[in-house]
């Protein structure tokens, strides 16, 4: 991993050194009930990038323990997601590979009185737990017999019962102050259709119970998980130590990945999708990393953001605006330039005849970069911005009278203004200086201002896609954010832009000059340029 030693890794160095275990073994542990956002791309760096770092091996285990929820389609996603960070599994394994084996574990803790089948309903057992000060009430089904228990879970498998009529619980302590540890539920009937194991079952096993088993029988040292599972460790060592587990994994907790401005729960991504809110699970609004490839956003940038978050052991919360700045920083140095024009005006050089080409600096931060010829030409486009009948103070771009710098071509001066009906602008005539052409400059104009332009006669239409964050505001992390989204988050605009752009390949990321970063992609034969991120830096530093 390329950030400093971290706790985790100081726990696996005491591992190692003691000879508890010889050789690293890490699994990335998605539910495939959705398609996987930022923060999962943290917990894969955690896993992938520690096994890496160890020389030893990451499993891709898919929790797929509640078919309600969990479709193919998402399995096919995280693979893609995965592929892309560039990352790769040494296995992948479903915890439906095991169902036969945790069935079997849960009939030995039967036996040996340590599970018991319970009738009280959901609710009854969230009444009957107890508090943080107050011990929980046993169930009156508790001390059923071994046998008892043995028939009535096989009659439960055999779909004897509805849902949630009964279920298997741990039988464990109602009075440790650790609620997990009160009888916790291990298996619930569930009469639903598996994505791998169709009808083949009808009770399933709870995902405390599973992890535990799931990790021992693929060989996992250290089970790496977010913070919020730091309670369910308990848990996790019971089902190892009661099961006989040698060596038993090691469960180590990590702070999650938040970031303000952005949904991260894949059941409120779930909802933005289905109730229409976003284009889909791709949508470039969205946090999940197909929306952020679709985007444009490098894999690389999110890497080098993971990095620089670092690993820690307290939650905290992340400005969005230091995730753009990271993912700024990286296409700054890699990004070819390129213009176009967002809301433009013709300028019209009235002393200029014919065509030529300039010389146009690809990126000057890359050293393999070079330059590329751009069609010069008499009638051109710039910014409505760019130019003012009623300039302010300290102006410099153009304004009767005024010079301004052609990018990479020539320092231009404004002679009239041409109005429509309206009193507004629609055509600057301008003088250019032939001797001020870039890197050969022998004019001695000072012009403060340098614009960008495209030529009028060779440029393409394009659509502009500009997005706000989904979220208004950054406060409320975790609650319902039905209230705070902000549907009028994408923006749609024509822009006139240089024929290089459309000619690129689909998915490039440019640095549109003082616009922004975008992505080129090509949609029904239309050039569509859509942002990445802005140009400017609103992160405090």
């Amino acid at each position: 991993m390329a950030d400093a030693e971290n706790f985790i890794q100081q726990f696996i160095d005491e591992d190692l050194a003691s000879g508890k275990v010889s050789a690293i073994r890490t699994r990335f542990p998605p539910e495939p009930n959705g398609y996987l956002h930022i923060g999962h791309a943290k917990s894969m760096y955690v896993n992938f990038g520690t096994a890496l770092k160890y020389g030893g091996t990451c499993n891709l285990f898919f929790d797929d323990t509640n078919p309600s929820k969990e479709k193919t389609e998402f399995v096919d996603a995280i693979r893609r997601d995965i592929e892309w960070l560039g990352y790769k599994w040494e296995k992948e394994v479903y915890a439906s590979d095991f169902f036969d084996v945790i069935y079997d574990y849960a009939e030995r803790l039967i036996r040996e009185g340590k599970a018991f089948v319970c009738d009280l309903s959901a609710d009854e057992i969230r009444e009957t737990r107890g508090t943080l000060t107050e011990p929980g009430v046993e169930s009156p089904y508790r001390n059923r017999t071994p046998e008892e228990n043995l028939r009535l879970f096989r009659e439960m498998r055999a779909g004897k019962y509805r849902d949630g009529e009964k279920c298997l619980r741990a039988k464990i302590d109602m009075a440790s102050p650790n609620i997990n540890l009160r009888d916790p539920v291990i298996y619930r009937i569930l009469h639903e259709t598996h994505h791998r194991t169709g009808d083949k079952w009808c009770i399933y096993p709870m995902y405390d119970y599973a992890h535990p088993i799931c990790d021992y029988l693929q060989g996992v040292t250290h089970s790496l998980c977010t913070l919020e599972f730091e309670d369910h460790r308990p848990l996790y060592d019971w089902v190892g130590v009661e099961l006989g587990f040698s060596p038993k994994p090691r469960q180590i907790e990590f702070a999650r990945l938040n970031l303000t401005n952005l949904v991260m729960s894949k059941r409120y991504l779930k909802k933005l999708v289905e109730e229409g809110s976003v284009h889909g699970w791709d949508d470039p609004r969205m946090p999940t990393l197909a929306g952020l490839r679709n985007r444009g956003i490098p894999a690389g940038a999110i890497l080098d953001f993971c990095a620089r978050a670092g690993v820690t052991k307290a939650n905290s919360e992340c400005e969005i605006g230091y995730f753009e700045a990271v993912v700024r920083d990286w296409l700054n140095l890699r990004a070819p330039r390129a213009m176009a024009v967002v809301d433009p005006i013709k300028l019209t050089i009235t002393n200029y005849e014919g065509e030529e080409e300039v010389d146009f600096e690809i990126n000057q931060l890359d050293p393999s970069a070079k330059t590329r010829k751009i069609r010069f030409g008499k009638t051109l486009f710039i910014e409505r911005s760019d130019f003012s009948l009623d300039p302010p103070p300290k102006y410099h771009r153009l304004k009767i009278g005024g010079c301004a710098r052609l990018k990479s071509a020539y320092i231009v001066r404004a002679d009239e203004a041409v109005t429509d009906a309206n009193g507004e602008v629609v055509e600057v005539k301008c003088t250019y200086f032939p001797e001020s052409r870039s890197g050969a400059d022998t004019s001695g104009i000072k012009a403060k201002g340098v614009l960008h332009w495209v030529n009028a006669e060779t440029c393409a239409d394009a659509e502009l896609r500009q997005y706000d964050h989904l979220l208004r505001d950054a406060d409320y992390a975790g609650q319902d954010f039905s209230e705070r989204i902000n549907l009028e988050s994408e923006h749609i605009f024509s822009a006139k832009a240089e024929p290089a752009l459309f000619e690129a390949e689909d998915g490039t990321a440019f640095q549109l000059m003082r616009t922004g970063y975008y992505k080129k992609c090509a949609e029904g034969g239309k050039l569509v340029l859509s942002e990445i991120v802005s140009l400017k830096d609103n992160f405090n530093k």
